[in-house]
């Protein structure tokens, strides 16, 4: 029994090293708090990730419902942490949850932290005082027929699904936006742009319809990634044998754990396999990168689009959300897009911890799975945040001044590739040479080169004809 001194408001507990003193209000125990001691490194707890905490607690209730089925812990004892193991995944002893995410052990303080926590509430429910483990043990019955081998990657694969969720409806209606945008622009004809040059007219809309389609692209490969981590190692315990587990308790405790998180959960075909490799975190790894690269693909062209107003493109005006400078009024800087831009560059930079800390993983069992789910799920956070705050505070306010564009598109140099099909490349070029060299329109220089009738050359020189390119000559509008 643990002996708790009311003077002085702690506990003592012991573990296999020595004897530690506990905070008596507390419901984590000795590992959590030597955890706490060994690992003050990045000052996040796992507590800020609320979702770790709920797939941790949902396996702790998994596993006792399994264990008591298999008549591996008495029925009262597994009630016990069923109970608390709710009362967990519900948020009510967030605060209980210290130990740093950035740890040594693969992610046995995590667990161990769980365990502690629900052994204590759980000792409660029964009648007893924190640290009885005597009756209620938190290796000996919350982790029962258990590894964090197999918990915690499994843990990992949950809340990570959980956090993809989330982001992958924020990505919709960044994604829907950007649609809304390109049906309001889709008459506004502008300059095209290739090396941030003149290229041949297109319509704003069409360029937001890019960008709706380019994230509908990283939804559909997100989803699809999302699969691999539905397949899990429950059962495995320290390297895959299923050691100090019953005959069946893998394919029973996945089972309810589907059912409790309502996942298409399934168990590997290799269990060895599946608790040594983190090529699902990998896989799962390149489609955030790849979401972060298109969004400050997008954000970026949306600082080029805005750039000027008088001395840039202008092709679109971003919505003032801040003065721009302390020395220059009226000043306006697009600085949602470069807070979503370093938001993405945080993103790619975790990526590259996650590429090294799977490759480093030894043998039966990858020690470093705490900065794996660490960095990805602050990853999706990132992302999920950046992706509410870019609709809301920039693409949903986004306007343009479409006469302005016209008026720039009709004097774009661009306009001469049109000319190609009735007097090809190289006098095109002249004419395109000269409407540069004299500092007047496409259409100008076309005319004075009397290469092609006027009433012709204002049909093929109509932006509006340029932006469906396959209509015939006699069809165009003048």
């Amino acid at each position: 029994m643990n002996a708790i001194n009311n003077k002085t408001n702690y506990r003592t507990e012991k573990d296999s090293i020595s004897t530690k003193k506990v905070p008596a209000n507390k419901y984590y125990g000795i590992q959590t708090a030597r955890a706490i001691e060994n690992f003050p490194i990045s000052k996040t707890s796992i507590a800020e990730f609320h979702y770790l905490i709920r797939a941790l607690a949902v396996i702790k209730e998994a596993a006792a419902i399994t264990n008591k089925k298999q008549k591996t812990i008495k029925p009262e004892i597994a009630e016990a942490i069923i109970q608390a193991a709710k009362e967990v995944q519900a948020g009510k002893y967030n605060d209980q949850f210290p130990v740093d995410a950035m740890q040594g052990g693969a992610g046995t303080s995590t667990n161990m932290n769980m365990n502690e926590v629900v052994a204590n509430r759980s000792l409660e429910l029964l009648g007893h005082a924190k640290g009885e483990y005597e009756y209620l043990h938190p290796n000996n019955h919350v982790n029962a027929s258990q590894s964090t081998n197999d918990v915690y990657p499994t843990t990992g694969k949950i809340a990570i699904i959980w956090y993809c969720q989330d982001l992958m409806v924020t990505l919709k209606q960044l994604r829907d936006s950007l649609i809304k945008k390109s049906k309001e622009f889709k008459d506004v004809i502008k300059t095209g742009r290739t090396h941030i040059q003149d290229a041949t007219p297109i319509t704003l809309g069409r360029e937001f319809k890019v960008f709706g389609a380019t994230i509908n692209d990283e939804i559909i490969n997100l989803k699809e990634t999302m699969k691999s981590l539905y397949v899990i190692n429950m059962g495995g315990t320290a390297i895959g044998t299923g050691i100090n587990s019953k005959p069946g308790y893998s394919k029973s405790v996945i089972s309810t754990l589907a059912k409790l998180t309502s996942l298409p959960l399934i168990a590997d075909h290799d269990l060895m396999k599946a608790t040594s490799s983190m090529s699902a975190f990998s896989r799962i790894n390149n489609s955030l990168k790849e979401i972060a690269l298109t969004l400050i693909k997008i954000a970026s062209d949306l600082q080029l689009l805005t750039s000027g107003l008088q001395d840039g493109f202008a092709d679109i005006i971003l919505p003032a959300v801040q003065p721009g400078s302390t020395i220059m009024p009226g000043k306006i800087n697009p600085v949602i897009p470069e807070a979503i831009n370093q938001a993405c560059f945080q993103v790619i930079g975790n990526s590259t911890t996650l590429d090294l800390a799977v490759s480093q993983g030894h043998l039966q069992a990858n020690v470093y799975r705490p900065i794996i789910f660490y960095n990805i799920m602050q990853s999706t956070l990132l992302l999920n945040h950046a992706s509410e705050i870019f609709r809301i505070k920039c693409i949903d306010g986004i306007t343009t001044n479409k006469e302005s564009l016209y008026k720039n598109v009709k004097n774009s140099v661009g306009l001469a590739a049109a000319l190609i099909p009735y007097i090809g490349y190289d006098k095109a070029a002249e004419i395109a040479k000269e409407s540069k060299r004299n500092n007047i329109s496409v259409a100008e220089a076309a005319k004075k080169s009397k290469l092609i009738k006027q009433k012709d050359l204002k049909k093929i020189l109509n932006p509006a004809n340029m932006i469906n390119p396959n209509v015939p000559l006699e069809k165009m509008v003048e």
